[in-house]
């Protein structure tokens, strides 16, 4: 069966390898999938996804976003001509912005068939009436990554399963998937009692919390001063937190690496015994998953779907959004407890299985099966 799978970007975000997990999980069902990107787009990431398995279509070929009117029909011409092409069986529509036009447009070509997933939770959503529609009378399923996620959309939540029924429309959550690189991950031996390496691996952005990471760290140094801070990644606030690092007198702590190759990122966890997550929306939180496979302890924001994902005291510990003094606080009670954080960190890579890229293939592949026995 021909399948497309429809993104606005093909960058270098969480999105995009979680989108990556499901064309390798399709493909392994033994399903044909073309990828259509809209607008932005990398030449690295867009030869990942060819190297996994599937075509890739980019719309706009410049990798330039096109607003307005004007973008919409941009992608209905663009997504006609390929629908016209693959007739395809199902639409995988990734309801990043822009989400719902892409499926108005998709239904309005003819296509029945379509699944959504939303990478977020609600909150970055103003008004959630669209939302709704799109999931009563456009789509066949519309998939959350947390249940928490589900239940601030709509109110209520499920696990899909194979023993999940599907009705004419549907919504439920499967969790993102570990990316099959961080499987057999080892966890190195780590020795709390000698220095701490703390670490921030995510885009350097305010939505992520990037601008509480120094003040934070600057705290934790006053109390244990032979901390250190990594940090992986790159985005719009590095020159703010260099700026940041210089006026605290912490710079000379703090190793700044860059953005770094996805398969590059469990030697860089192994090196890091407290990752911080201080996200001010976070709908999953792939970061967290891939940490706790490599034996990381987690300091995550208490938001989104954070909690579910960071089982407060048994994996990680929880601080309270935007506070710089609870992160601080809950850092420094792990430094001082290394017993306790062994067992947190021991207990994550178990934990973590549960996120595992074979559970996630099986699940999206049923559903799959499920929608092609059905017709409309």
């Amino acid at each position: 069966m021909n399948n497309l799978i429809c993104i606005p970007c093909l960058l270098t975000g969480g999105t995009e390898i979680q989108t990556l997990n499901l064309v390798q999980a399709l493909v392994e069902g033994r399903h044909r999938v073309v990828t259509v990107c809209y607008f932005e787009h990398s030449s690295e990431m867009v030869e990942r996804f060819k190297q996994a398995g599937s075509e890739v279509v980019l719309l706009n070929t410049k990798g330039k976003r096109i607003g307005g009117w004007k973008g919409v029909r941009f992608l209905y011409k663009g997504l006609r001509k390929v629908v016209r092409k693959e007739h395809p069986g199902v639409v995988h529509v990734q309801y990043m912005a822009p989400g719902a036009i892409p499926i108005l447009l998709l239904r309005l070509l003819g296509v029945k068939q379509i699944i959504a997933t939303t990478h977020t939770a609600a909150d970055i959503y103003p008004n959630l009436r669209l939302v709704h529609f799109i999931q009563r009378h456009c789509v066949r399923a519309f998939i959350c990554i947390t249940k928490r996620a589900e239940q601030s959309f709509f109110g209520n939540s499920q696990l899909y399963d194979e023993q999940t029924a599907l009705k004419k429309r549907n919504h439920f959550t499967i969790y993102n998937a570990l990316p099959q690189h961080f499987a057999n991950v080892s966890v190195p031996q780590r020795n709390y009692g000698q220095q701490i390496t703390i670490g921030v691996v995510s885009r350097l952005e305010k939505i992520k919390g990037m601008d509480l990471v120094v003040p934070a760290f600057a705290q934790v140094i006053k109390k244990h001063p032979s901390v250190r801070l990594v940090v992986v990644g790159d985005g719009s606030l590095r020159a703010f937190m260099q700026q940041q690092a210089e006026a605290l007198k912490c710079f000379e702590h703090i190793e700044w690496v860059g953005r770094q190759p996805q398969e590059a990122l469990p030697n860089w966890y192994r090196r890091i015994d407290i990752v911080w997550m201080p996200s001010r929306s976070e709908g999953f939180g792939l970061t967290a998953i891939e940490a706790m496979a490599c034996g990381c302890v987690m300091v995550a924001s208490r938001i989104g779907g954070l909690p579910e994902v960071v089982p407060e005291n048994e994996v990680g510990l929880l601080h309270e959004p935007e506070s710089i003094e609870n992160i601080t606080l809950k850092t420094c009670s792990l430094i001082e407890n290394p017993i306790f954080m062994r067992n947190l960190a021991g207990k994550a890579h178990d934990y973590v299985q549960r996120f595992s890229f074979k559970r996630y293939a099986e699940l999206q592949n049923n559903l799959y099966s499920k929608i092609s026995r059905q017709s409309l």
